[in-house]
């Protein structure tokens, strides 16, 4: 598809009320590294984790509603997107769990979403209907344990859910149990059924994970204690092996911090991480031989508490969304060496959480 066809545009999830604006879609100037608000949207509840169906243009937005006995639950809204205008349209909302959720995912074919629910302790599946609409929920896996943490780690607290590459399985990390565990889904039966699972060493608390694209490595950040964890994944079982783990943090400090979000460059050489404390991005080299990590750079996120971050698909620009500062900021990167550098673009908006650059067909 030629780049007169397609659109590169920017959507952010935050904290609001649902009276407040909330989703933000915004264009990408790719020669300025300047982001323009386009449009806002108010009426959910802290949507603050969304995913975007590019093939077939639509929004997929997590949320919390209450039940008429005032349980707090999780919803999901889903959205048509008109990339020319830069606008949605709501096609539809949904409960989904029963507990508010942080996380929401697409299988390959968008006929099914997994939405995570950290202060639930499981996970859900949800059908998406042909006309992209949020459908019944399927079926849900439900998490127990401990580990060590007496705050963090007293109750399962799974935080995401990520296909593997050729999409055969779902990892899901588990902050509160120090373990990531592999399931598939049984499209026809909508099922998820658990083969796998991986332990990490204690107090690690895995939040988010992302794939070399090779599929052989995935790498972890872990919240908790602010390290990455290197794993050799095997595609026949769905199996992760620990390679090592490294710290996200540079060298004597010693101040409060956690982690949030990885990701991985799109030629699999380099690896960023997000520190909350010490604001700062790590950069690491990968050995793509051994799967390991070299430290090679921190950098300022030029704000407070770095809850998530994203690539551009062509891999030039990274953005950042810090939520305590209320701005996203915009970084260049260096193909060559992976390191970032601050381009001075930075806008304002009320506490961001998710930030997700897509091409959008016109």
């Amino acid at each position: 598809m030629s780049a007169e066809q397609q659109r590169l545009l920017v959507f952010a999830g935050s904290y609001s009320e649902a009276e407040e604006s909330g989703v933000y879609v915004y264009a990408f100037d790719e020669e300025a590294g300047q982001l323009m608000l386009l449009n806002d949207y108010e009426g959910l509840k802290n949507p603050t984790f969304v995913q975007v169906d590019a093939e077939h243009n639509r929004l997929y937005s997590i949320s919390e509603t209450t039940t008429e006995d005032g349980r707090k639950v999780g919803e999901a809204a889903a959205y048509a997107i008109d990339g020319a205008a830069g606008k949605l349209t709501l096609l539809n909302r949904a409960i989904t769990v029963d507990s508010t959720t942080c996380h929401i995912q697409l299988d390959a074919s968008k006929r099914f979403a997994t939405v995570t629910s950290y202060h639930g302790g499981m996970i859900g599946l949800h059908a998406i209907k042909e006309d992209g609409r949020i459908g019944e929920k399927l079926d849900v896996a439900q998490h127990s344990g401990s580990s060590v943490h007496p705050e963090r780690q007293d109750r399962p607290h799974p935080h995401s859910s990520f296909y593997s590459p050729d999409g055969n399985y779902l990892l899901v990390q588990d902050l509160g149990l120090d373990k990531i565990f592999t399931y598939t889904v049984d499209k026809q039966a909508g099922k998820l059924n658990r083969v796998a699972e991986v332990s990490l060493h204690p107090g690690a608390g895995p939040r988010h994970l992302t794939f070399h694209p090779s599929g052989s490595f995935a790498y972890v950040i872990n919240e908790v204690d602010s390290t990455v964890t290197a794993f050799a994944f095997d595609a026949a079982s769905g199996q992760l092996s620990t390679i090592e783990t490294v710290s996200t943090l540079p060298e004597g400090f010693e101040g409060d911090n956690s982690c949030a979000e990885i990701a991985i460059s799109k030629d699999g050489k380099f690896v960023y991480g997000s520190n909350r404390g010490h604001d700062s991005i790590v950069v690491y080299a990968v050995d793509e031989q051994a799967g390991k990590l070299t430290t090679i750079q921190h950098i300022s996120v030029q704000g407070g508490h770095p809850r998530h971050f994203a690539l551009t698909p062509n891999g030039r620009y990274l953005l950042v969304a810090n939520r305590d500062t209320n701005n996203i900021a915009t970084f260049a990167v260096d193909e060559a060496s992976g390191k970032l550098t601050f381009t001075g673009q930075s806008v304002t908006v009320s506490k961001p959480v998710c930030v997700q650059p897509v091409y959008i067909t016109l």
